[in-house]
């Protein structure tokens, strides 16, 4: 119905105030807000080199995509409520040995985060947290998957093409194993480097 295998997952991530559609979104009061945060999320997207626009290849199919609406509540009274979208993937028609492969999702226990807060503490060290927005975006994509262009984003005269993912995206079943593997990949390398100039930084923004 939602574009989600599991009702619960999506009922998670959502509330009662949020648009469920693109087109709730559109003629919701908020409509200037929710279409910013669109706007920011695409702009994202091209940034980071999701996709290419082509021609869907004889005997292929394109998944789908929808946008999932989400505010967040203000932690400080000065701040308003925040607005979030996602571009996500209807990952849940993919086929194996098709459009994906070999899936991973890495999980992390809570004995590890205390055994680690405990290390700090110990001796006495310094514990930076790193956030990366749009985190899925930055693992490269090893199969083909083609995708509609996202609703209210379709390029015109250009509505017969179909986007061919060169990125992961949220929804696709092979983005939480490509992330990891793009992250693994720089850990391994900043853990060999000799030193590390201070004219260099990494970011995954």
């Amino acid at each position: 119905m939602y574009g989600f295998e599991d009702l619960v997952s999506y009922a998670l991530i959502t509330s009662s105030r949020d648009p469920t559609t693109f087109q709730e979104a559109l003629h919701s009061q908020e409509k200037s807000r929710w279409m910013g945060v669109m706007v920011e999320e695409i702009q994202s997207l091209h940034k980071n080199q999701t996709w290419n626009l082509v021609e869907l290849p004889k005997g292929k199919r394109a998944i789908g995509c929808k946008w999932v609406y989400k505010k967040k509540e203000a932690v400080l009274e000065k701040e308003g409520e925040k607005f979030k979208t996602h571009l996500v993937a209807k990952g849940y028609s993919q086929r194996k040995g098709v459009d994906y492969d070999e899936i991973f999702s890495l999980v992390v226990k809570h004995t590890s985060i205390r055994t680690v807060l405990g290390l700090v503490a110990h001796f006495d060290m310094q514990l930076e947290e790193m956030d990366v927005k749009t985190v899925f975006l930055h693992g490269d994509l090893e199969e083909l998957v083609y995708m509609v262009q996202p609703e209210g984003f379709i390029q015109p005269g250009q509505k017969h093409l179909v986007c061919k993912l060169r990125k992961s995206l949220f929804g696709l079943k092979q983005s939480p194993r490509q992330w990891y593997k793009c992250f693994d990949s720089y850990m391994i390398l900043i853990r060999h480097w000799p030193w590390r100039p201070r004219h260099y930084q990494f970011s995954l923004h």
